[in-house]
């Protein structure tokens, strides 16, 4: 009796054990990289999803000002730039997303009302472009919806806040309401993906917009190497 006792007690302290670690990572991913600053602001495009029943607030650091950053959010979208996320996955899902490495002039200039394609035929609207500082989509699913997403309203904002002297905090933030216990049973199986798609996609913002503001920094640092030398070099060389 005793040894079975153990046994159930040993059960439940597992299963209570497992319940705890799973309440920690859900937390944690909603939470990824956001100080509790972050967590708790009030941001562009809250007003849209005001009474949200779930909500992801995740942040990076990026050394390059926000002026450097903003172009890529710019571009976001299937068609355009992609999503900057996991190539393979994309492809593996069948989305037909190619992420760009480049900045494109023709997709520089978002206006609300545009659409921004997240597959063929699925898309959100941009609610806000207020370069560079925030960029909002906005989502309501209609009748045509998968089942469970019909009633689904969905904030995705971008936020550019600029750090030090020459660098950038993005933060990315979800919010979903729902009426229908189904949605929410979707939008909760779904959120792992969401995770590990917007985690990439802000390591990949940020691999870009470095590189990018370090390639800008190093050509203008050529120029006035040259420039200096040729002011200081004799006249007879000049000419």
């Amino acid at each position: 009796m005793a040894k079975n006792t153990g046994k159930i007690v040993l059960w439940h302290s597992a299963m209570a054990g497992a319940a705890a670690a799973a309440l920690a990572a859900w937390r944690w991913q909603r939470r990824w990289g956001a100080t509790a600053a972050e967590q708790r602001a009030v941001l562009p495009g809250d007003s849209l999803v005001p009474q949200p029943l779930l909500q992801a607030t995740r942040a990076i650091g990026i050394d390059a000002p926000p002026e450097a950053v903003w172009p890529w959010l710019a571009q976001l979208g299937y068609g355009k730039a992609g999503f900057y996320s996991y190539d393979w996955l994309q492809r593996g899902a069948g989305l037909g997303i190619v992420n760009a490495d480049q900045i494109n002039p023709e997709w520089q200039d978002p206006q609300a009302g545009d659409q921004v394609s997240l597959a063929e035929g699925v898309a959100l609207m941009v609610a806000e472009a207020t370069p560079p500082q925030a960029f909002v989509l906005v989502g309501t699913a209609g009748p045509d919806a998968p089942p469970g997403l019909k009633d689904l309203d969905f904030t995705w904002a971008f936020i550019l806040e600029p750090e030090g002297p020459a660098g950038t905090r993005l933060v990315a933030r979800e919010r979903y309401a729902w009426l229908r216990w189904r949605s929410g049973v979707a939008v909760k199986a779904i959120a792992w993906i969401s995770f590990v798609m917007s985690r990439a996609m802000l390591l990949g913002i940020r691999a870009r917009a470095e590189s990018a503001w370090l390639g800008q920094l190093e050509a203008k640092l050529d120029d006035a190497v040259d420039v200096l030398a040729a002011s200081a070099a004799p006249a007879d060389e000049v000419g």
